[in-house]
C-alpha cells in the first residue's frame, strides 16, 4: 500500500467532515429507492436507477477523485471506472428502462434484502464494534457499503439483468475487499460475497413472473 492505515482513516475523516450532512441525504435516497422498489409505479424503475446513478457518480467524484486521490494515485483510475459505471446505469436503467425493480419473496429477493440490511444497518454497527468511530469510519455513500447496497437492490430486479451492468461492481467487490481487509476494515467481509453471489444470481437466475394474488374466478 502506498499509504498507512492512519492516512486511510484520515481520508474517511476528512471526507465525512467535508460533506456532512450528505451522509443523511444518501441514506435517505437509499430508503426512497427501497420504497419505490416495493411500491412500484410506471416511473419508479427510472427513479430507482437514477438513484443508483447518483450513488456511483458520487463515489467516483466526491470520494475517489476529491479525497482518496490525496493518498493514492490509483484513485483517479478508480474514480473514472465509478463514473463510467454511473453512465452504464444511466443508459440501462434510465434511458433504456431495462432495470425493472420489484421486490419478491424468492431467493433473489431475500438475499437482496439481506445485503441491503447489511449495507445500511449491520455495516455501520460492525464498524463501531471494530473501533471505526465517526468521523473515521466508512459511512454509506463510500464505495464498499454502497456497492453492497447496489447488489442488493439489483437482486430486486424481475427481468434478466443486462450483463454489462455487472463487471465494474464485481471487480470492485474483489479489489476493494483485498485493500480494505489489509487495512483492518473487517466489516467489508461481505463485499466479495455480495459481488460473487449477486453476480451469479443476476446472470443465471431466471426471475419468476409476478403472479396475481387474487383468486382464480374460474374456481367458483
Amino acid at each position: 500500500m502506498p499509504f498507512t492505515i492512519e492516512q486511510f482513516l484520515e481520508v474517511f475523516a476528512a471526507y465525512n467532515r467535508a460533506v456532512f450532512p450528505m451522509q443523511v441525504i444518501l441514506v435517505s435516497a437509499a430508503l426512497v429507492a427501497m420504497f419505490l422498489a416495493v411500491k412500484t409505479s410506471k416511473s419508479s424503475n427510472r427513479f430507482v436507477s437514477a438513484i443508483l446513478v447518483f450513488f456511483w457518480l458520487w463515489m467516483g467524484v466526491a470520494y475517489h477523485l476529491l479525497f482518496f486521490s490525496r493518498i493514492n494515485r490509483a484513485a483517479f483510475f478508480f474514480g473514472a471506472f465509478f463514473i463510467f459505471q454511473a453512465v452504464i446505469l444511466f443508459y440501462a436503467g434510465v434511458l433504456k428502462d431495462e432495470l425493472t425493480f420489484r421486490f419478491r419473496f424468492d431467493t433473489s429477493g431475500v438475499i437482496g434484502a439481506l445485503l441491503i440490511l447489511y449495507a445500511l444497518v449491520v455495516y455501520p454497527l460492525l464498524g463501531f464494534v471494530f473501533g471505526h468511530v465517526y468521523p473515521q469510519s466508512p459511512t454509506f455513500g463510500l464505495p464498499c457499503p454502497t456497492t453492497i447496497f447496489t447488489f442488493g437492490l439489483l437482486l430486486w430486479t424481475d427481468k434478466k439483468m443486462p450483463w454489462y451492468v455487472l463487471p465494474i461492481p464485481l471487480l470492485w467487490s474483489l479489489i476493494g475487499v483485498a485493500a480494505a481487509l489489509s487495512l483492518g476494515i473487517r466489516e467489508d467481509i461481505a463485499l466479495p460475497l455480495a459481488g460473487v453471489i449477486g453476480t451469479a444470481i443476476l446472470l443465471w437466475h431466471k426471475p419468476q413472473k409476478t403472479r396475481s394474488r387474487l383468486p382464480d374466478l374460474k374456481s367458483f
